[in-house]
């Protein structure tokens, strides 16, 4: 009886410790291309696609190369292992989670933040109504 029970405590006890690492390896915050270059936790940027320096794609590699600019003014180059997402040449600003490392931000996840077809002037608003 008294080994079930210590069993069972175990147990639920290196589950709450898989979870709580679980959490704070999910947990992402938002911060700077200089935030990014000083920590070595995942991080969200916010910032401009740099179109003056180009984006690159190698399909070999699957590996989808551009610059961006933080709120900041700071640039930096993103490498990201897959495709260029949908949208990217229209779109208004980009968000990139992933880390600093080696001088390139390495992104796991790219979004991008696209002009809403809603959104007009206020004379172009009445001029629909």
């Amino acid at each position: 009886m008294k080994l079930k029970v210590i069993l069972g405590s175990v147990i639920i006890l290196g589950l709450l410790v898989f979870l709580s690492f679980s959490f704070m390896e999910n947990k992402v915050e938002y911060g700077t291309i200089t935030d990014a270059m000083k920590t070595q936790r995942k991080i969200q940027v916010k910032g401009a696609v740099v179109v003056d320096k180009g984006t690159k794609y190698d399909s070999d590699k699957n590996e989808f190369v551009f610059f961006m600019k933080d709120d900041d003014g700071a640039t930096c180059q993103v490498v990201f292992s897959g495709a260029k997402p949908n949208n990217f040449e229209v779109a208004e600003a980009v968000v990139v989670k992933g880390r600093y490392i080696d001088g390139f931000f390495h992104a796991s996840d790219i979004l991008t933040k696209c002009p809403s077809k809603y959104e007009g002037t206020s004379e172009q608003m009445k001029k629909t109504l």
